[in-house]
């Protein structure tokens, strides 16, 4: 394989076509086509390319690009790396084929958890079309590659010579995070903003990481326990402030900023120093919690412009909760949710069904428990025993994993788990009986009604309206 020398390899960090709707590209937390239209953006395909002169990041799903379209913008790039997954590696080792076909001396490279994982596997999976896999952080393992260093000498990367493996030596974590650019102002030069969304929150947005890394031992949980780790490593508080205020003078049209590091409020010194520096800058923004965040921490936040959180509660079973080592009890989320509540914080609660210990009764008690948290809204998912996680090896070991068909023809969510006692079938359909229990209710019902009438043109008159009724009933009460 030909490797250039002393010019830059020009580079493409493409999140390639996959499915309608499919939300499981870099940067992205749900490696599934979504119920409602979902996009987070690839974060962690700007860091490379903020630091690569003439790269560029394209995001097909987004952009709406199929695969003729990314051949065609290919044929202009050195190197293309694409984000990988579980359910995608066969769709995308597909479109490295159909790549390297048009243009033999394209250096195709792979990155992601699965890569990561089975760097090996993966190789020979796509033998003679993907050269190198990047296992862990590839920010600086890229960089070096377009500026030739022999790939011996690249740390953190494997790739195939002469039949063998190589795998090059770990690459150390990335500590100096404020050496990274800002991913927003990649954004702005490479990708339509305004075609992202999260339907549960404000449009437009943008995503930033303030950190790297969750301390949190969930088995099920992907990122940390294969890519990111379970050392939380943050950026200076002022160098977030730096971006924040980028934002809001080169993106007036954002209306939020979505801090969506896997934790933002693990490390709650370095929340509260973001909060008091952003503070004066009047934004509107959200994050990642977990549900033992203190008041006073919330109180911080709030005040400096957070107004909605993500949490994930995960299951109402105080067993399931120990199995999966969530380290957050029933009681601790209740009073957090209250604690949200005194404050205005709104609140996204994100709920598992299938995980170790799942039974029809406890499935039953988790739905009770969402409702009776009254969240603002809610995502249901499958469990789902990605490979490198504990949550896999323990299904591995039991034989729980019925199927390795994560996602169907159509990139919807499969459950490949089957417990004794409870189906996979039991667990798919569990979902949307969940979602039909927290939705259906008068009472979410009536709640929604209402918000879409104070949200309208309408709201000051009727609010007004509503105060003069008030006051009418009271006169008419005490007799005047």
């Amino acid at each position: 394989m030909l490797q250039k020398g002393a010019d830059y390899m020009k580079p493409l960090f493409l999140n390639p076509p996959t499915f309608e709707d499919f939300d499981g590209g870099a940067g992205a937390r749900y490696q599934a086509s979504r119920e409602v239209t979902s996009f987070w953006f690839p974060t962690w395909l700007t860091y490379p390319a903020g630091m690569i002169e003439g790269s560029r990041v394209v995001d097909a799903p987004v952009q709406r690009l199929d695969l003729a379209a990314c051949l065609k913008i290919a044929q202009d790039f050195d190197l293309v790396l694409m984000y990988t997954s579980t359910p995608t590696l066969p769709i995308d080792v597909e479109t490295a084929r159909r790549i390297k076909e048009q243009k033999p001396s394209t250096v195709i490279v792979l990155t992601g958890p699965h890569v990561t994982i089975l760097p090996e596997e993966s190789l020979r999976f796509a033998k003679g079309i993907v050269d190198i896999v990047c296992r862990g952080e590839f920010d600086y393992a890229v960089k070096e590659i377009c500026e030739g260093v022999p790939w011996e000498q690249v740390a953190g990367i494997s790739f195939l010579k002469d039949g063998e493996v190589v795998h090059t030596p770990d690459r150390p974590i990335l500590t100096d995070l404020d050496s990274l650019p800002f991913s927003s102002q990649i954004y702005a030069r490479d990708l339509p903003i305004e075609e992202y969304i999260i339907p549960h929150i404000k449009h437009p947005y943008v995503s930033i990481y303030t950190s790297r890394g969750c301390p949190a031992r969930c088995v099920f949980c992907l990122w940390p326990q294969t890519y990111s780790g379970h050392k939380m490593r943050t950026r200076s508080p002022e160098n977030v402030f730096q971006e924040v205020k980028w934002i809001k003078e080169n993106l007036p049209q954002v209306k939020e900023i979505s801090f969506d590091d896997d934790t933002f409020s693990a490390d709650k010194k370095h929340a509260i120093a973001v909060s008091r520096l952003i503070k004066p800058l009047n934004v509107s923004w959200v994050i990642n919690a977990r549900a033992n965040c203190d008041f006073e921490t919330l109180k911080e936040m709030r005040a400096a412009g957070l107004h909605h959180v993500i949490v994930g509660y995960e299951s109402g079973d105080e067993q399931i909760l120990k199995n999966i080592k969530k380290g957050v009890t029933k009681s601790q989320a209740i009073e957090f949710t209250r604690n949200c509540r005194k404050l205005g914080i709104t609140i996204h609660g994100a709920f598992i069904m299938g995980l170790p210990g799942e039974t029809r009764e406890t499935i039953k008690e988790t739905i009770k428990y969402a409702i009776e948290l009254d969240l603002d809204s809610i995502q249901v998912s499958i469990a789902s025993p990605y490979p490198g996680t504990e949550f896999y090896a323990l299904a591995k070991r039991e034989g729980w994993i019925a199927s390795d068909t994560y996602i169907d023809a159509e990139g919807h969510q499969q459950c490949v788990i089957n417990y004794p006692g409870l189906s996979n079938q039991e667990i798919f359909d569990a979902v949307e009986l969940f979602y039909k229990k927290f939705y259906f209710r008068p009472k979410y019902i009536a709640r929604s009604i209402w918000k879409m009438v104070v949200d309208s043109k309408e709201r000051k008159k009727l609010l007004k309206e509503g105060a003069q009724y008030l006051d009418y009933m009271r006169k008419r009460k005490q007799g005047k």
